[in-house]
């Protein structure tokens, strides 16, 4: 089997407009999407009663440990917070504003210490978290934050989710299993969230899980506008699953391309079996399009498929780079030309 470079294009996430039913904006591919806050902040600026402005505090320095967080924006203050502060910053860029100052470091036996070093009492709090791989650590992280965050009396906290662990887990597919996606839920509004703002959910019904407002946005206009600025010929979107086919037939739609999709069983977790295709690709350019390129077993298989097909040339887009395991050389010995992600989660090393 060859081996080729590995070519990934990374689209930034970057805010310039917000829909009702997602995102969209002019900006391109470097001025994209999510204004998580934004979202609430434009809508929620009309109900709140205007007061001056309050002159912005400089930002303490930051003790031991990662600083995420805060600023003020007339009429309301706006605070942002996030141990992975790469995505919030550039959110707080996009708003004029500053992360808050919060200490996250942990104890010699591994458990979680959270201090907040600023006045939140009153304010709205948007705490930025994907809660990506280590999922067990950043989970209990953004529970702790938003149980500290409680108790200092913030007026309202919203989870912002760029990547949402667990979601896979939304169903049971066999005897004596959980449903781990419910759990997170539940995890979040026991410990206070008010509100949750989540990207590219693995499931839509995800948002059903919960008791309080959930924001659903989505990665395809950023992903559409960079494929449409591609030079494919005979381009053909492909789901990779039959879960991911309204997601694939949305971007076909949008680019005019054609649709097909894999037939694939799974043997057990991260482990796929693609079985046949469904529709033409022979001498299109096919791009495999997902919520998520995990240990990127399911689009090897896809993209084995489409090749045996006579697919004349191959991408892959996904919204979050987990890319766990073996997944960055399964990529490199596969015959991709390019695979397109974008920053909701921290890339791994």
């Amino acid at each position: 089997m060859r081996k080729n470079h590995l070519q990934v294009q990374w689209l930034r996430l970057l805010p310039v407009a917000l829909a009702t039913c997602g995102i969209f904006g002019g900006g391109g591919i470097r001025d994209c999407l999510p204004a998580f806050a934004a979202r609430l902040f434009a809508g929620e600026a009309a109900e709140a009663q205007p007061r001056a402005t309050r002159t912005q505090r400089p930002t303490p320095t930051p003790t031991v440990g990662p600083s995420p967080t805060a600023t003020q924006i007339s009429p309301k203050e706006l605070r942002v917070e996030e141990k992975r502060a790469a995505l919030a910053e550039e959110i707080a860029r996009s708003l004029h504003t500053t992360l808050a100052d919060i200490d996250v470091n942990r104890f010699s036996d591994g458990e979680v210490f959270v201090q907040v070093n600023e006045n939140v009492r009153g304010t709205d709090v948007f705490l930025v978290q994907p809660t990506c791989p280590p999922v067990n650590d950043t989970l209990m992280e953004l529970l702790i934050i938003v149980d500290a965050l409680k108790r200092a009396s913030a007026r309202r906290i919203t989870a912002v989710l760029p990547y949402y662990g667990y979601a896979r887990q939304d169903r049971k597919v066999q005897p004596r299993v959980p449903i781990t996606a419910k759990l997170v839920a539940d995890l979040l509004e026991a410990a206070g969230v008010d509100r949750v703002l989540a990207l590219d959910l693995h499931a839509g019904q995800i948002q059903g899980f919960f008791k309080i407002p959930v924001d659903h946005l989505f990665a395809a206009p950023v992903i559409i506008d960079y494929l449409g600025k591609k030079d494919l010929l005979n381009p053909v979107i492909v789901s990779p699953d039959a879960g991911g086919v309204e997601r694939a037939r949305a971007i076909a739609k949008r680019l005019n391309a054609g649709l097909a999709i894999i037939d694939k069983r799974r043997e057990g977790p991260n482990q796929a079996v693609a079985m046949r295709l469904i529709g033409d690709v022979r001498d299109c350019d096919a791009v495999v399009i997902d919520d998520m390129i995990d240990t990127a077993g399911t689009l090897v298989q896809a993209v084995g498929a489409l090749k045996r097909e006579g697919a004349r040339r191959i991408l892959a887009c996904g919204v979050h780079p987990v890319l766990s395991g073996p997944a960055i050389e399964r990529i490199q010995a596969s015959p991709l030309e390019e695979t397109v992600v974008t920053n909701s989660i921290p890339v791994p090393p």
